[in-house]
């Protein structure tokens, strides 16, 4: 039976510092969630675990207490809407959550690529692309040795162009140099660990050529026997009226199956 698009479980609201739309309220995203029929969405705003030391300024105001705000969240008929957070793995594969809150949020998203946080993530914005695979394998892998409830852990926007934004496709380099058996490895942990692989990128962003660059990391993800779930990361109204159409692309080019769904 082929992938029923019925989820995200990826968006921000006005509290993530990085949007600060008034428009993007919970109450907006559960109505994009009944307009397109989905059955399954999440709440995932950036959050540092108070409790973890290492948050820079930035994440020491998206706390607990911050996130909390928008609870309790809308319902609607037909609808699960659940309480999530995009959490940052540090320089030191510190993750910013305790076990405590773990335990209490519906799911947890982490970002293995967030290679843009001079500083924070990484130490250097100037590292070439050999140095940015290789940060890339460790931070992956280290993630997924971690004690973790990784039947509600989702892998962030795994090849997003965060993890080397200098050129818009500078990232697809630095996917070209992670090897088909590291991500072999990598995957078949990530499939064993019963975490979920996240779809979330812009498949008509890149050209015919660039497709297979693009794909690769999936399509092998796949032959492990990872599950997938969408994800639009969306911050802004305009990014929630464009997410059904790009997970329905995604699908097809990854031909798709409802068998390989991560449920959470």
């Amino acid at each position: 039976m082929e992938y029923v698009v019925d989820h995200d479980l990826h968006i921000h609201s006005q509290l993530s510092l990085c949007s600060g739309d008034p428009e993007q309220t919970p109450a907006n995203i559960l109505r994009y969630a009944v307009n397109n029929h989905f059955s399954t969405i999440c709440l995932t705003d950036h959050y540092w675990d108070e409790s973890v030391p290492g948050a820079p300024g930035w994440y020491q105001i998206q706390n607990t207490e911050h996130i909390r705000q928008a609870l309790p969240l809308p319902e609607a008929d037909g609808v699960r809407f659940l309480f999530g957070c995009e959490t940052e793995m540090d320089k030191f594969f510190t993750v910013g959550i305790s076990s405590r809150m773990a335990e209490q949020l519906d799911f947890i998203i982490v970002p293995i690529n967030h290679l843009h946080m001079t500083g924070f993530t990484i130490d250097t914005d100037r590292d070439a692309p050999d140095r940015r695979a290789d940060w890339y394998v460790r931070r992956f892998d280290a993630l997924l040795d971690m004690d973790l409830p990784f039947e509600k852990v989702g892998l962030a926007h795994l090849t997003c162009r965060l993890m080397d934004n200098r050129t818009p496709k500078a990232h697809l380099e630095v996917l070209d140099l992670v090897s088909d058996g590291t991500f072999r490895e990598l995957f078949t942990k990530t499939a064993a660990r019963g975490c979920g692989v996240e779809l979330n990128f812009t498949l008509r962003d890149y050209e015919a050529s660039e497709m297979d660059r693009a794909l690769r990391p999936y399509r092998i993800a796949a032959a492990c026997g990872c599950k997938f779930y969408f994800g639009s990361d969306a911050h802004t109204p305009g990014g929630l009226k464009a997410a059904y159409r790009n997970f329905t692309d995604i699908r097809d080019a990854l031909g798709l199956t409802e068998e390989q769904k991560f449920m959470v």
